[in-house]
């Protein structure tokens, strides 16, 4: 069985995640047609950058975003549209749906009233359909993440200046073991929180298994005392 193991100890973000994964050997081409099917004015790149001397990949979405605050609906409409499969399609969907739930939950509105803010730009979209795109291409059978650090202190959002984990990453993140160390700043985005909650089967410690490829994906974070990085780890089970 193929197994995908993320190591969250610098948190995640869907721009993580996506650098992660072509690190890791999934082809960048596949991803960057699909996300030129959605027809937004916008370029994508992947690039190779250092933190704290690990090398890994940095996905970058450059975008003029005239239209922020998308509703649900239009969001699972442009999904659908997309020249993607139908598995990575429902997944995207899926992980849309869970923070449009939350969001409900938090604001006490129906789900068809949420308006997404940062989670309804360009960059979030096209991490969180080309982070499902690219588990599809990397064909694992089993994912499985460890507790995820959080980060500490606040963060500012369109709601204003709120403690980390953010009231909606907090939401999303329920069942899921979480940390904080010393790192300073929101280290787990709502985005990056609802692709793991959405992906992973289990949470703990690395599982036997025999490795055949590491990839680190960059934040755009700089931490003193450690990389901002994810690390997933692919490979057979022992």
């Amino acid at each position: 069985m193929k197994i995908c193991y993320l190591d969250l100890y610098s948190g995640v973000s869907g721009d993580m995640l996506m650098g992660a994964l072509v690190d890791a050997g999934v082809p960048r081409e596949p991803i960057l047609a699909a996300l030129e099917s959605f027809g937004l004015e916008a370029k994508f790149e992947f690039v190779k950058v250092r933190k704290k001397g690990i090398a890994g990949t940095k996905f970058n979405v450059y975008a003029q975003d005239d239209a922020p605050h998308r509703h649900l609906s239009k969001i699972l409409t442009m999904i659908d549209a997309a020249s993607i499969p139908d598995a990575a399609k429902e997944r995207a969907k899926a992980v849309f749906q869970l923070i449009g739930k939350v969001e409900a939950g938090i604001h006490q509105m129906p789900e068809e009233r949420v308006h997404f803010h940062e989670v309804g730009a360009i960059d979030s979209i096209a991490d969180i359909v080309g982070v499902c795109l690219g588990f599809e291409l990397l064909g694992a059978d089993k994912v499985v993440a460890s507790p995820l650090n959080v980060g500490t202190g606040m963060v500012e959002t369109a709601h204003g200046r709120l403690p980390v984990p953010a009231p909606a990453t907090a939401e999303i993140l329920k069942g899921v073991p979480v940390y904080s160390n010393d790192a300073r700043g929101e280290l787990a985005t709502p985005t990056g929180a609802a692709l793991v909650a959405s992906l992973a089967s289990s949470f703990g410690n690395m599982p036997a298994m025999t490795i055949r490829s590491i990839g680190y994906g960059a934040g755009t974070k700089e931490l003193p005392m450690q990389a901002n990085m994810v690390r997933l780890v692919f490979g057979d089970t022992a």
